[in-house]
């Protein structure tokens, strides 16, 4: 496992919203289910002294970590103060802040991860579904039961492609170290080549399955940064160039990073590139 265990204290800022309210309860459900603390409390200005899904809710981080252990947040605020809440996370000391939200702008997101970084906080995202441990914890939104634990990790730019893969491994019979999903926007705080560096130094991680998709060039990157085994997925084999596909980083332009120049420069380092989902779990028992 990388950056969240049971142990892992977890902050919701905009609890009080419906995802955030929805995904508090289905984190503690997974923490009660595995021995986890799960979300401790959640945060909505103007709204402390209420609850949230059961746990309190308060005006600020700082109120918060008054009264409870936390090491992580996981962001549900809307887009338009999602960049403040990264920085709140990051200067009251949260060591890790997993930014849910999308359509944040990107000034706002460039300002919030550069200040994070300033303050030593690890972000997740933003527009990403989030991390889990399978055993362990869940900061997010991955529906915890399509994974088992195991020794594959998996980072992906998509949301609900690592869900597809996973439930593959799963039924393969090939368990899950942590599933990563880094997010699709073309400015992120963790990319392919920081979490596979985490990846690197887990004893429990054995191979790491990485889903990419049009747009940049942070697959390369990360499967130049690594020693680890990897497999690949590159999705958007089909996707026209100079429109958006889904992520707002999902995009072709000046005739760079469109799919099959990426598995060209991936196949070209020696990695095994899936050609479509259902392939990765026997391409993963090949290598472990």
């Amino acid at each position: 496992m990388i950056l969240a265990g049971r142990e892992t204290g977890v902050i919701v800022t905009g609890a009080t919203g419906r995802q955030g309210l929805f995904h508090i309860q289905l984190m503690n459900e997974y923490a009660r289910e595995v021995g986890g603390v799960g979300v401790v409390a959640g945060v909505t200005p103007g709204k402390g002294g209420k609850e949230a899904a059961g746990v309190p809710v308060y005006d600020s981080i700082r109120a918060a970590l008054k009264e409870h252990d936390a090491d992580a947040s996981v962001i549900f605020v809307p887009a338009g103060a999602a960049g403040d809440s990264i920085m709140e996370s990051a200067a009251n000391g949260l060591s890790l802040v997993v930014a849910i939200t999308e359509h944040i702008p990107v000034h706002d997101t460039m300002q919030a991860l550069a200040y994070a970084r300033l303050c030593g906080s690890t972000v997740i995202g933003p527009n990403c579904p989030g991390l889990l441990s399978p055993g362990e914890a869940k900061l997010g939104i991955m529906p915890a039961q399509l994974a088992t634990p195991g020794p594959v990790g998996v980072v992906s730019r998509s949301g609900t492609l690592t869900y597809e893969i996973v439930d593959e491994l799963t039924r393969a019979g090939i368990g899950q170290s942590t599933v990563v999903g880094i997010g699709g926007d073309p400015v992120i705080g963790s990319t392919f080549t920081d979490i596979l560096a985490r990846f690197e130094k887990d004893p429990a991680t054995k191979a790491v399955v990485l889903v990419g998709e049009v747009g940049g060039a942070l697959e390369q990157e990360g499967a130049a940064s690594t020693t680890l085994p990897l497999v690949a997925y590159v999705a958007g084999v089909s996707a026209p160039p100079d429109k958006r596909m889904g992520h707002a980083g999902a995009i072709v332009e000046g005739g760079e990073g469109d799919a099959r120049s990426k598995i060209r420069a991936l196949e070209a380092m020696g990695v095994t590139v899936a050609s479509r989902p259902s392939e990765i779990p026997a391409l993963v028992r090949s290598l472990v």
